[in-house]
Parts: structure tokens; sequence; C-alpha cells
């Protein structure tokens, strides 16, 4: 039997995401281990959070093609996660017998894992989703949970009106209290939307996904079905609201937005700290960058490992990536490992890990703004080559 640790509050963070709207950076990777900002990984935020907020105990659930998300996290030890009492563990679906059972959904993810979470005893469970950029502080929002005796306390993040329709919002009295749960309302009634970050009594949240469990009719969602129900009978629900940098980086667009904003001083995100809220990642050695004496690099982000002969200005070249002579990357991010032929154009694209872009190949074009909300990134997968001379559009992907 195993003994129990009695840890105060553990977290559980949902990494199975296969993240569709991501086109071919996540044919063979989950959306959480797509490449972000030149050396992380998106996964790399919600882990780092936890360690810098006191949370010691992380539960990392995994199911699509997890891995090389499994490979990336290994004993924890880059986010201070290799722990003996507590530290970071892979959950991938429970196995039943001689046959596994997929992840349902949100909620029947952690149904699957009450055993795991026993183990520990916590009085409350802080549920993550690890496919969003941030930095936060969750023991900030835990002191609100107990300040108000609350059941459970939603992060919610202030969003204009024109875009609520395309979130959770809560509603809220004036105290901060949580009256109603709306999923993607056609007319809102307020512009606090979810975060997808929840911390729970665990003693009711347990009982809460037993009872979702026995119902077939449920979709085993915390946003359709746990934090309805919880209204429904009552509960103390109540908003935190978070007023950093977020992002939920679910499409190109918005992928390619949020590596934008670290160029951006008044974005607000900031990818350094000083240790109490840095950033961790697990990188292999890579030499020092290389910038050749005929290289141009303006406004961008050049990481270990790069060499750069050419053009560069406001992109993201990731580490071991190779910017040739004479090729220009204007408005890019460069993935790992990604080769720029000589007298190669890109702009305004994500160019894939490993891909190569063939000499004298243009790829994606200028931009001044979004269409309809969306910027029309060129996209090349991980591994793909772009042919001598060839021509990718913007928008246009390729495999």
């Amino acid at each position: 039997m195993n003994q129990r640790k009695n840890k105060e509050c553990i977290a559980m963070l949902l990494a199975g995401g296969q993240g569709t709207r991501l086109g071919v950076l996540t044919r063979a990777v989950a959306k959480p281990a797509v490449p972000f900002g030149g050396k992380y990984r998106i996964i790399d935020f919600p882990l780092s959070n936890c360690i810098n907020s006191g949370i010691d105990t992380v539960g990392v659930l995994t199911q699509y093609q997890p891995f090389e998300l499994n490979q990336y996290i290994g004993n924890g030890q880059p986010w201070d996660l290799d722990r003996l009492s507590g530290g970071v563990y892979v959950l991938p679906p429970y196995m039943k017998g001689n046959a596994g059972e997929w992840y349902k959904g949100t909620a029947n993810a952690i149904y699957q894992n009450i055993m795991f979470i026993d183990r520990f005893n916590p009085e409350y469970v802080l549920i993550l989703s690890g496919d969003h950029i941030y930095k936060m502080d969750y023991d900030e929002m835990l002191d609100c949970h107990k300040k108000h005796n609350a059941d459970c306390t939603i992060a919610v993040y202030d969003v204009p009106l024109e875009q609520a329709s395309r979130f959770g919002i809560m509603n809220t009295n004036p105290d901060g209290s949580v009256y109603e749960f709306e999923e993607k309302p056609k007319h809102p009634k307020s512009t606090k939307a979810s975060m997808g970050i929840y911390i729970f009594n665990w003693s009711v949240l347990r009982q809460y996904l037993i009872d979702d469990e026995a119902n077939p009719d449920s979709e085993n969602d915390f946003g359709k079905n746990i934090i309805p129900n919880m209204l429904r009978d009552g509960k103390v629900l109540w908003a935190h609201e978070f007023h950093g940098y977020w992002k939920d980086v679910g499409t190109v667009s918005s992928l390619w937005e949020a590596n934008m904003d670290l160029l951006d001083d008044k974005s607000g995100i900031n990818i350094g700290g000083d240790g109490g809220d840095k950033i961790y990642a697990r990188n292999s050695a890579e030499p020092p960058q290389f910038i050749a004496a005929s290289a141009l690099v303006k406004h961008a982000i050049v990481s270990e490992g790069a060499t750069v002969y050419g053009e560069v200005k406001d992109s993201i070249i990731s580490h071991g990536a190779h910017v040739g002579m004479g090729a220009r990357v204007i408005g890019s991010v460069v993935l790992p490992g990604a080769k720029i032929a000589n007298g190669a154009e890109v702009y305004y694209s994500i160019i894939g890990e490993n891909a190569t872009i063939g000499a004298g190949a243009v790829v994606g074009a200028i931009q001044t703004a979004p269409v309809k909300g969306e910027w029309q990134i060129a996209l090349v997968g991980p591994g793909a080559k772009v042919a001598d001379g060839g021509k990718v559009k913007p928008a246009e992907m390729v495999e």
C-alpha cells in the first residue's frame, strides 16, 4: 500500500491535445511539445510556473503522440522536479487489464488518475492546460481560493468584447463569485474568459468526477459538465483575475503572434526572469551561435548553435538553425535545426524543425495586418523540403 505524502496542493497538467489547427507542426508531436521562442517548448511554461509557485508535484497527462513529450520531460531535472517526494510524473491513459481506455475528455482524464492523486492526499488540486504561453504565480491563486472558502477557483482573463464569443465566459457577481458559465456565448454578458486553469478542493472534485463518469450522457469535460454541475448544486465558485501576458497558441497565427511578442517590449511577456519567474527548458548542449561578417541581424532572437550568414529581421532563429549567405528571414519563426539555403527568402512564416528551404526559394510574403483576425502565415512542416527556386504562398502549408 502506497504511503500518503500529504501534499497541500498538486498540479495535473493536461498535455494530450492533438492541436489539429497547428497543421503539420503537430502531425508527429503533441501540441505542448511544439518548439517556442528559439529554445523552449510550450510545456516549459506551465512546468516552470509550477516550480516557481512552490508546487513540486505535477502529473502530466499525455495521450496524442506522447513519445517526444515523454522524452523531453524525462525525470524533470531542468524544472527542478526530480524529487524523492513528489516530482513530475508522465501519466498515459489508464490500462485496464489487457486494454487501455483513451481519455474521453478533460474531466475523464483526471478521473482516470484518481488513484495517483490520492497517493499524495492533497487538500487542493490545480488543473492546468499544456498549450498556453504565460507566467503566473499559482500561489496567489491558491491564496484567493482559501480566502473565499471556494470549492473551485477559475483563473479568468479579460478579453475584448468582440472576441469573447470565442471563449468560455465566467459571469460574476460584484464580489467575484461566479453565478454562471457560458461556453462560447453568441451574446456574452461578460469579458472574463476562462483560462482553463482551476483550483479545486480535492474532496469535492473527487466526488463530482465519480458522479460525472457514471452519467452516460456527459461529455466528461470541466467546462461543459463539472463547472455547470457545481454551479447547479450551489457550490462556491470564484473568479481569480489574471492581468499578465497570456496567449492560447492553438492556431498557426496565434503561435506566430506569441513568438513575435517576444520581440515587442510592450507585449508584457518576458522569458528571462530573476529566478523567481524564470522559464526553464531542456536543451541539448549546443555551441554558441555564430553571426558571420556577411550577416545583418536586427531585432531578433538568435539561439545557441544557430549560424547566420544572411539577413535576419524581426524573427526568432531557434537553436541549431542555419541562415545561408544572401538569405533573408523577415518576420518569421525558424524552428530548431531548420536550414535556410543561400539566397532563399522567408517572410512571415514558420519553418518546422529540420526543414530545408532551398537556394533561391521564396516562402510567404510581407504583411501589414491580419485578415479577419488571422495572419496569413506560411507553414513548412518538420523535415519538409522546399526545392531550390520553389515558391510557397502566404497561408500555404508544405508537408
